[in-house]
């Protein structure tokens, strides 16, 4: 793109490439060519809101140019809907929220692909609002897209938060503004709004990563990302399926696929380490039973490491004996999804040894699945690629049975790697190419600190917060940015985030963004501002809780190892709920500690 100029037009295609991580090397604009008239359908350019969209007419004064509100809130996932009842419903603020989709739901609006579906058991994994769960009942222990889909449009029924929400809209760049105190947020079709508080609720995947191999755009089959799916499915009935990425969408979708199509080959760089689900369906009277218990529940999760109903036992490894550790392990199991990784021993995540251990037994039990003896050393190897649960284990129902069948297959591309994409199909370093009528990208996001850093965020010097996280993440309380005041995000960057169940996290740091909004208002305090100095005792204290573990011995997106040129650094708090918990709530409780509340002077 040759243009630099700041015009809504220029600047909306820039980030609409930028956000998309468009994988064709081939586009080149020159504004002011024959490519110009197009520019508009590309950049989803509108001039009639009202009419493309349903709830406009709804929202009064949501989709309005130079809107005003007391919170602007980017994203309509389940942190997005909670700050808006929390704040609006609750507190009586003027609230809005920005979304780029086109529903609410947040990754639940985008996924829609073969097998989707959260990792997560009801009814951990849903509000503890009791006007939500009361009178709504699943019908499956972990649920798929579509019935979360189904409970956002329930949770619409409850809480009304359509009507102030502007649809299709994307945020491409915001900026506080000393004179008012106010942001002021440009949106990718040209409109502006000024807000007294910022809020990013735009979770940890909000930017997809897209490989660079040569001739991607070559293939005459079809090629989706995981999170681009068409809404209207892929027919894989019958025909040759690539699937590239063994990360929890990998999985699900080779698992699902394999059931349809006549062959499936996932590329793997590192096994997955799954774990089993054990799926099974749900009654309308198990659950009305168990809701009696469901307060007690839903304050038992934030006391534990990573808000679920389970948490590490009191013991260490070796303080059992083999035969006590083996029908231990096998107790958990048995009782499947996390419990095997997160209600274990307390010091497997720490001690080289114990985690060997964890990881022999997984060992055991995944390849007695595995007949092919080839295959099994791909995708269950004797000796552990990383440290057992240093990367997030996915749940399984029958993945290993279904690349066990003989027409399906596993190519190792650590040993192997892709090397370039032609129109049938998929070239390796051995040079064999593999045709295939279908390709599925699960090749991951730019997790954690991608979304933000691409939303065209400044701060008061007008820095970037993409060149300000170049080299390194820094974050107060993993909520705020030094010199980004009145700014505020969560589910993201050196909080809970990827150590812990989403809507536990949404509660845990939305509950603290809504008291300290609050506070603000009750204090007559117009300005805050995190110090470069929390930020970087943050940052600190961040590094030490993961250094204590495993983690950093691992390759993996909690470390930003995914995508080349990133900082290896961690992006999440490794210390827990509990923890996080009393460091948060400290600084609320101490006068802000951490923060300035006053501006410094404007400059004639």
């Amino acid at each position: 793109i040759d243009c630099a100029c700041e015009t809504p037009t220029c600047l909306s295609l820039r980030v609409y490439l930028e956000q998309s991580s468009c994988p064709f090397s081939s586009v080149s604009v020159n504004l002011g060519s024959p490519f110009l008239p197009f520019l508009p359908i590309m950049v989803h350019m509108r001039t009639d809101i009202g009419a493309t969209n349903p709830h406009a007419t709804r929202s009064g004064d949501t989709y309005q140019d130079n809107l005003e509100c007391d919170v602007l809130i980017v994203g309509a996932g389940f942190g997005g809907v909670y700050l808006m009842h929390r704040l609006r419903d609750e507190l009586g603020f003027k609230c809005k929220i920005y979304e780029a989709g086109k529903e609410l739901g947040g990754i639940w609006h985008w996924n829609c692909y073969h097998g989707a579906r959260v990792d997560t058991p009801i009814p951990i994994y849903e509000y503890s609002l009791p006007e939500i769960w009361k009178d709504w009942t699943w019908t499956e222990k972990y649920p798929g897209y579509d019935e979360l889909r189904k409970y956002f449009a329930h949770v619409e029924r409850k809480l009304d938060v359509k009507k102030d929400v502007a649809f299709d809209t994307r945020v491409v760049g915001a900026q506080f503004n000393p004179q008012t105190h106010k942001w002021d947020i440009q949106t990718e079709d040209g409109r502006t709004a000024h807000a007294r508080y910022l809020i990013n609720a735009i979770g940890f995947a909000a930017k997809r990563h897209f490989p660079d191999w040569k001739g991607l755009d070559t293939f005459k089959g079809e090629m989706h990302h995981s999170s681009f799916w068409p809404e209207s499915g892929v027919d894989m009935k019958g025909k040759r399926v690539a699937v590239v990425g063994t990360g929890s969408t990998g999985i699900q979708i080779a698992q699902e696929s394999a059931k349809e199509a006549s062959h499936v080959t996932v590329f793997q760089r590192t096994p997955n380490l799954c774990l089993p689900m054990r799926q099974r369906k749900v009654t309308k009277e198990e659950q009305e039973q168990a809701k009696e218990n469901y307060p007690d529940l839903y304050k038992y999760r934030m006391t534990t490491f990573a808000g679920f109903a389970f948490d590490f036992v009191d013991k260490n490894t070796f303080d059992d004996n083999e035969e006590e550790r083996e029908k231990f392990y096998q107790s958990l199991w048995d009782e499947g999804g996390f419990r095997y990784w997160l209600a274990t021993y307390k010091d497997m995540l720490f001690d080289k040894k114990a985690n060997d251990q964890a990881y022999n037994f997984w060992a055991k039990k995944t390849r007695a699945r595995i007949s092919d003896p080839k295959k099994r050393e791909i995708l269950a190897p004797l000796e552990a690629p990383h440290a057992w649960g240093t990367k997030r284990p996915s749940l399984e129902q029958d993945y290993y049975e279904q690349l066990d069948k003989p027409q399906n297959d596993i190519v190792n591309v650590k040993e192997n790697p892709i090397v370039e994409v032609r129109e049938n199909g998929i070239v390796t370093a051995d040079g064999q190419l593999r045709e295939f009528d279908i390709i599925a990208l699960a090749t991951g996001f730019d997790s954690v600190t991608g979304g933000m850093k691409n939303m065209g965020l400044r701060d008061i010097h007008g820095t970037l917060l993409k060149d300000k996280w170049a080299e390194g993440t820094y974050s107060y309380l993993g909520m705020t940015c030094n010199d980004f005041p009145n700014m505020f995000f969560l589910y993201g960057a050196q909080g809970p985030t990827a150590f812990s169940n989403g809507p536990s996290c949404v509660e845990i740091q939305g509950d603290w963004i809504v008291d300290a909004i609050a506070k603000m208002r009750k204090e007559k305090i117009t300005y805050l501002n995190a110090t470069k100095d929390a930020e970087e005792e943050w940052r600190q204290k961040v590094t030490e809780l993961s250094d204590a573990t495993l983690f950093p011995t691992t390759n993996s997106w909690y470390m930003g190892a995914n995508i080349p040129g990133k900082p290896r650094e961690q992006l999440n708090f490794a210390g827990g709920f509990p923890l996080y918990e009393k460091e948060t709530r400290a600084s609320l409780n101490n006068g802000f500690a951490g923060f300035a509340t006053q501006a410094p002077a404007l400059q004639a």
